[in-house]
């Protein structure tokens, strides 16, 4: 029996290429006056939550009305990886955050999504409550520290400052989960792969 298809033009596939489309205008945002123009932080901050939303919302609406699409499976991945990796080189580029941070968990975060993507025909390596939990923490550290916290003045400059210092805790605590997760990753795609190769020699 032959299942139906989805087409690729439908709402969940719009948001992803809606979040694709962001990409450039929340880098220009936060990289406006060099990371210290509190305005355009802000509008960056906007942008970036918007984008956190809709890759919650598309995803589940793909799977609520069966939209999921080859497209989908490669582009909603690409445009995560895409805004949260704009976020780390922008927060880098002005230097609020430490380079090495940003390639660690870049050369992490792309090297599974590709490996991911080279055994989808194979295996497939459904994302843990570890993977989860690091994304979370990434949302809410790169979120944080978008924010224009360390531009504030007076007393809301130490409002800011103390913001700032615990989303870089969180920043801290999702690049250990980025680290383990990364790793844990790779033991079971070679894991399974393995077993794959052994089923299809029976």
């Amino acid at each position: 029996m032959e299942t139906h298809k989805p087409s690729n033009w439908n709402v969940p596939n719009a948001l992803t290429t809606l979040r694709i489309v962001m990409v450039p205008f929340f880098g220009w945002a936060l990289l406006t006056d060099g990371g210290d123009s509190i305005l355009w932080r802000c509008v960056a901050f906007g942008l970036f939550t918007v984008a956190m939303i809709t890759d919650k919302i598309d995803g589940d609406i793909a799977r609520k009305h069966n939209l999921v699409t080859d497209f989908g499976k490669i582009a909603d991945p690409m445009a995560d990886k895409a805004i949260t990796g704009m976020a780390f080189i922008g927060l880098s580029v002005i230097g609020e955050l430490w380079w090495w941070v940003t390639i660690l968990v870049l050369v992490r975060e792309w090297s599974v999504t590709i490996m991911r993507l080279s055994v989808a025909k194979h295996v497939v390596i459904a994302a843990n409550r570890g993977g989860k939990i690091k994304t979370v923490l990434q949302t809410i550290a790169l979120g944080g520290l978008v924010l224009p916290l360390l531009q504030l003045d007076g007393a809301l400059g130490v409002v800011g400052e103390v913001l700032w210092w615990a989303a870089a805790l969180v920043m801290a605590a999702a690049v250990a989960m980025t680290v383990y997760t990364g790793l844990d990753f790779f033991k079971d795609a070679v894991k399974q792969r393995r077993a794959h190769k052994d089923a299809a020699s029976v």
